[in-house]
C-alpha cells in the first residue's frame, strides 16, 4: 500500500525518532510512505478566526501536494500537524467560497479541489492494517503503560480521531501489542502547550499532575504521539520542583517496533528519562 505522507518540521529534527520508527514499522506492514515533495510547516497551529485566511494557505498547500501527486488521501504522525490540516481541510470544504479565495490567493499553485482525506497514522492502522494483524514478535507482557491523548487527536470533535471524551484508539493498539494499559484521568488533558516557553511553571505543573496520576496507579511508562507533549511530559521532568519518580515517555511508534521485533534504533538517546532500563528490567531489551 502506497500513501503520501506529510512529516512536519519536528518529525525531521527533535522527534526524529517518531518518523524513523514509523518508517520501520511501515517497512514491516508493507505500507509505503511517500513523503510529499516540497512540503512545508503546516503553520502549527490551527488559526481560531472565522476570517483569517492568510494562515490556512500553509495547510492547502501541504494539500495541493496530495493533489499534485495524483492521490486523494494523506497520513502524518504529529497530532498537531493532523489536527491543523484537518481543520484547513474541513473549512474550506464546508465554505466554497472560502476555498475559492484562497486558491486565488496562491495564483502560482494550482487550484485545491476539496478531494483530499487527511488520515492520523494511528487511524490507517486500526482502519486499514487492522490491530489485531499486526505481526507481534515479542509481546510486551509485563509493562503497563497509560496512553496520554492531549487535545489535538480529540478536539475539536469534528476531527477527533476517536471518541473525545473516551478514547480507546491508544488503548486498543497497546493491548494488541501484549502490554497491560492503566486508565487515568488525565489522559485528554492539556500538557500545557506552548506555555512550555513562557510559563514553564505552568507545564511542569502539568506534567507533575499527570505523571503521578499514572504512578500511582502503577503504571510504567506512557505512551503518545505529539511531538510538544512529549516533549512537556519526558524534559520537564528535571524542571518539576516537587518530588517526581523518573517516568519514561514513549511514541507509541517506539513500542510498535519493539512488540514487531524491529532490531533498528528506537531513538532512546533522545529522550530526558532513559527508557532502556525499564525494557530490559521487563525482559523486552537486552
Amino acid at each position: 500500500m502506497k500513501i503520501p505522507y506529510y512529516p512536519g518540521c519536528t518529525l525531521k529534527s527533535t522527534a526524529k525518532n517518531f518518523e524513523d520508527t514509523t518508517r520501520a514499522v511501515s517497512d514491516v506492514l508493507g505500507i509505503e510512505l511517500l513523503e510529499l515533495p516540497r512540503w512545508n510547516c503546516c503553520g502549527t497551529v490551527y488559526s481560531l478566526s472565522s476570517d483569517d485566511l492568510m494562515h490556512q494557505l500553509a495547510p492547502i498547500r501541504n494539500l495541493i501536494r496530495v493533489q499534485e501527486m495524483g492521490y486523494d488521501r494523506v497520513t502524518t504522525l504529529c497530532s498537531m500537524c493532523y489536527n491543523t490540516l484537518e481543520q484547513a481541510n474541513q473549512l474550506v470544504k464546508s465554505d466554497p467560497e472560502k476555498l475559492e479565495k484562497m486558491n486565488s490567493f496562491m495564483d502560482t499553485e494550482e487550484d485545491y479541489r476539496g478531494e483530499v482525506e487527511v488520515i492520523h497514522y494511528l487511524s490507517l492502522l486500526r482502519d486499514t492494517v487492522g490491530f489485531g494483524e499486526l505481526p507481534v514478535k515479542i509481546p510486551l507482557t509485563g509493562l503497563k503503560v497509560v496512553p496520554y491523548y492531549g487535545c489535538l487527536l480529540l478536539r475539536p470533535e469534528e476531527v477527533s480521531i476517536d471518541n473525545p471524551e473516551k478514547p480507546t484508539i491508544l488503548t486498543e493498539l497497546l493491548t494488541a501489542l501484549g502490554a497491560e494499559v492503566v486508565d487515568h484521568p488525565y489522559k485528554i488533558e492539556c500538557c500545557g502547550s506552548y506555555h512550555t516557553v513562557d510559563y514553564k511553571d505552568v507545564v511542569c505543573e502539568k506534567t507533575y499532575s499527570i505523571l503521578t496520576s499514572a504512578q500511582k496507579r502503577g503504571a510504567d511508562a506512557v505512551v503518545l504521539s505529539c511531538p510538544l507533549c512529549e516533549f512537556n511530559l519526558d524534559f520537564r521532568q528535571k524542571d518539576v520542583e516537587r518530588e517526581l519518580a523518573p517516568m519514561p515517555i514513549f511514541y507509541f511508534s517506539q513500542l510498535l517496533a519493539l512488540a514487531l521485533g524491529i532490531s533498528e534504533d528506537f531513538g532512546f538517546d533522545q529522550h530526558y528519562v532513559d527508557p532502556e532500563p525499564l525494557l530490559k528490567k521487563k525482559g523486552l531489551l537486552r
